[in-house]
């Protein structure tokens, strides 16, 4: 088979089990815990403190987990810039936070791998706070020291700028409006709307849309430094599923033993990049995954 019908093109599922098998291990974790959190929260905590939901604002994990600058940074409490990002204020917040994990978020799982994937939506979050910080110490964004942040909104867009960055022309259809867009098109529309309405302070979620801002610089970044996330060190190159397009090819080629051999080498190497990252590639294995990839444009 050409190197475009292997599993690293395909949208196969490589989350295991029977539960969301769809989806990546990592993104199915962050969907179970933000909508876990959120029903903790909302329902599960107020029944057992035997109180209704409308006599306490916020609720009980987002006045204990919300980032805010006053209690963040200077009452030191670091671990908000990484629990607000598991916090929701509402079930439309929720439901389209979930939406955009688990439509966009196996992309980029299975092109930085797991564990580098973690960390980069997690980095992203951390950039949303710290972008939402700075606008509001120059006091470009209201609500002060005391203004809370909630929700995985600047991952996200993180994610989405990640998910246009290795595959531009990747069309995505809307709910609303339904219209269809190309990655690149819904990222920098996504992101313009988010810059008209801090600059000209529109509507009453400036923070959010700052936090969305942040959490896009840091994505860009991530993606166009990928070494930042290696800090320093062995230089690895990342291979980009437009490197493996599909192309039309004759049905029937002559394939030697060579051929074959290194077929099912590149099968094994696309499954290490699928499940570790490219991170985990050694030198050789690079060099024929390239090889192979320049025979195959040819």
């Amino acid at each position: 088979m050409g190197l475009a019908d292997r599993d690293y093109q395909r949208d196969s599922p490589t989350g295991g089990g029977s539960f969301l098998p769809g989806i990546t291990p990592v993104v199915k974790w962050l969907l179970i815990l933000n909508i876990g959190i959120f029903l903790l929260d909302y329902i599960l905590l107020p029944l057992v403190m035997g109180i209704k939901i409308d006599d306490f604002r916020p609720p009980p994990l987002i006045r204990w987990g919300a980032f805010c600058i006053q209690t963040s940074i200077l009452e030191l409490r670091i671990w908000e810039f990484i629990s607000f990002q598991f916090l929701h204020g509402n079930l439309l917040h929720i439901l389209f936070n979930s939406l955009g994990i688990y439509f966009f978020g196996p992309w980029m799982e299975r092109w930085w791998g797991s564990k580098k994937f973690l960390i980069f939506y997690l980095l992203c979050g951390i950039g949303g706070a710290a972008f939402f910080s700075i606008l509001s110490l120059l006091n470009l964004i209201p609500g002060g020291y005391e203004s809370y942040l909630v929700g995985a909104s600047a991952g996200i867009y993180g994610i989405l700028v990640g998910v246009a960055f290795i595959a531009p022309d990747l069309r995505a259809r809307l709910f609303f409006p339904p219209i269809e867009l190309s990655m690149r098109q819904l990222a920098i529309g996504l992101i313009g709307i988010s810059a008209i309405m801090v600059l000209l302070s529109l509507g009453s979620n400036a923070g959010g849309e700052a936090g969305h801002l942040g959490g896009a610089i840091v994505g860009f970044l991530l993606m166009k430094y990928p070494q930042l996330l290696r800090g320093g060190g062995d230089e690895v190159n990342i291979i980009r599923p437009r490197a493996f397009r599909r192309r039309s090819q004759a049905k029937l080629r002559p394939r030697t033993d060579a051929h074959i051999d290194e077929a099912n080498e590149v099968d094994r190497i696309l499954e290490k990049i699928s499940r570790d990252g490219t991170q985990s590639l050694t030198q050789a294995e690079r060099d024929l995954l390239m090889k192979a990839s320049e025979r195959h444009r040819k």
